[in-house]
């Protein structure tokens, strides 16, 4: 039996040996422009900044077809309005907020279409 308890300890000292350890977590990089260049990585930072100004310029191209044809074909279509954004019901001043209304709309639905194209082409 002691002999077979030497192979046995022999054999647990090999199995520990060749045991497969788990990688280390990867070192955070050294200096500030790799940690720059990890956080723009990381957290998607430039796809983010390309979102967010072309979504600041569609905004703007939004609101000028709002203001520039829209408005003017409802100024068409309503007679006695000629600029809706100066509308007014009594004391209140409407018109500008019809107009935001109405741009904000058109964004959302724009941005609607922009994220069922996306899941559709899953870029997710």
């Amino acid at each position: 039996m002691d002999k077979d308890e030497e192979i046995l300890e022999e054999l647990k000292r090999i199995r520990t040996v060749l045991e497969v350890k788990p990688p280390s977590p990867p070192q955070p990089p050294k200096g500030l422009w790799n940690e720059f260049k990890d956080f723009l990585s990381k957290y998607k930072v430039f796809g983010l900044a390309v979102a967010f100004i072309i979504g600041l310029y569609l905004g703007t191209l939004v609101q000028a077809l709002v203001k520039d044809l829209l408005l003017s074909a409802i100024g068409l279509a309503i007679p006695g309005i000629t600029d809706l954004s100066t509308y007014t019901t009594g004391p209140f001043a409407v018109g500008d907020f019809l107009v935001a209304l109405i741009t904000f709309i058109i964004v959302a639905f724009l941005v609607f279409l922009a994220v069922k194209v996306a899941k559709h082409w899953h870029i997710d």
